[in-house]
């Protein structure tokens, strides 16, 4: 744990540093005159300012104890002086623990806390309708959750089933922290049930991946218009003789990632491509995060949080009303409450935990 704090002060010196070192950059007419560079400074100054005011905050505790320690070991020191000194270290001393926890909170979540919109895409898996069902399920679980927080849901894109499930969904969730809450649930999602079309009243298994894409903002993404090539069809399936008749169907492709992104769901070629490059900035994106985890995790496992579409992170027991989230082995018997949006005892201890594993890998 010693080494631990010894680390976090260290990094905190080093934040302090850079934390003047921008304080200096502002104040050089030339940067002031480069917009760009200066509001990217700003940006990250802002980032930085939290951190760095509790962290002098933190030093200036440290100095007092210090100082009262001193006043105690002294023997030309009064028993009455000394006395106040002994409260003086116990009052800071707890002042210095609750400032360093906060310290750690935000150094280690600071990035997710400053994420406020996300793209979730759901899709369904093995299980034919039931799994598109399951997906829409799942749909409903997220926006009932964003909704009793007041956030903003924008539907972006649907493939619909026969019986009304969704084989793809794809949306956006706009409102303060959401990166922090939702992130968390990209992954393979599995849900246990007996299906409606099931007359022999068997349990059938059935799956759908959700990916959590956070939606940067421009100045956290570049993409050379160049690097993207843009395909225009005419969009096909419902919505009358205009859909068909226009070239409204978008289609991007970036090349050095080979991302590509379609969009058909509006009848507008205007809206499609504004959706489709919204979608399209989220994924590349992400695809440059995993890459750096990647090479900052390369001896572990992906970590809580990383979208990987392949891996099980959750089951959906019906018979049992239970949820399981097998990253952290929590069950919890409340399957119909989680489903009507109320995931926040699975997402605080998810946070937990990845607070926790972030705290070993800093």
């Amino acid at each position: 744990m010693a080494d631990v704090k010894d680390s976090l002060l260290t990094k905190l010196e080093e934040l302090d540093g850079r934390f003047k070192e921008i304080e200096g950059q502002i104040s050089d007419p030339s940067v002031a005159r480069d917009t760009k560079k200066l509001i990217a400074l700003s940006k990250e100054q802002a980032k930085l300012r939290p951190i760095v005011t509790k962290y002098r905050q933190y030093t200036k505790t440290a100095a007092d104890i210090e100082e009262a320690q001193q006043i105690i070991s002294s023997d030309d020191s009064d028993p009455e002086l000394k006395s106040l000194a002994e409260e003086e270290i116990i009052r800071s001393t707890e002042k210095q623990n609750g400032l360093l926890e906060g310290i750690t909170n935000t150094l280690v979540m600071a990035d997710d806390k400053a994420i406020d919109a996300v793209i979730i895409e759901i899709r369904a898996g093995t299980g034919g309708e039931e799994a598109a069902l399951f997906a829409r399920d799942l749909y409903n679980m997220y926006l009932r959750y964003a909704e009793g927080r007041r956030w903003k849901v924008e539907q972006l894109d649907f493939s619909p089933s026969e019986k009304g499930g969704f084989r793809e969904i794809i949306f956006g969730i706009k409102g303060a922290r959401a990166w922090a809450q939702l992130g968390y649930e990209g992954g393979g999602h599995r849900v246990q049930r007996v299906p409606e079309t099931e007359s022999q009243g068997r349990i059938h298994t059935s799956a759908a991946t959700v990916a959590v894409l956070a939606e940067p903002d421009q100045i956290d993404i570049e993409i050379n218009p160049n690097d993207v090539v843009e395909h225009v069809s005419r969009a096909g399936g419902p919505g009358g003789q205009n859909v068909n008749k226009v070239s409204s169907a978008i289609k991007l492709e970036h090349i050095p990632t080979g991302i590509t992104v379609s969009m058909r769901d509006e009848k507008s070629q205007h809206k499609n491509r504004a959706k489709a490059w919204r979608i399209l900035k989220s994924r590349i994106y992400e695809y440059h995060q995993g890459r750096k985890r990647a090479e900052r995790d390369a001896k572990r496992k992906a970590m809580i949080g990383s979208g990987d579409r392949s891996e099980k992170i959750r089951t959906y027991n019906f018979p049992q009303n239970r949820v399981t989230d097998h990253r952290i082995n929590l069950s919890l018997y409340c399957l119909d409450k989680v489903l009507a949006g109320d995931l926040s005892e699975i997402i605080a201890a998810l946070q937990e935990h990845d607070r926790q594993q972030r705290l070993q890998n800093l």
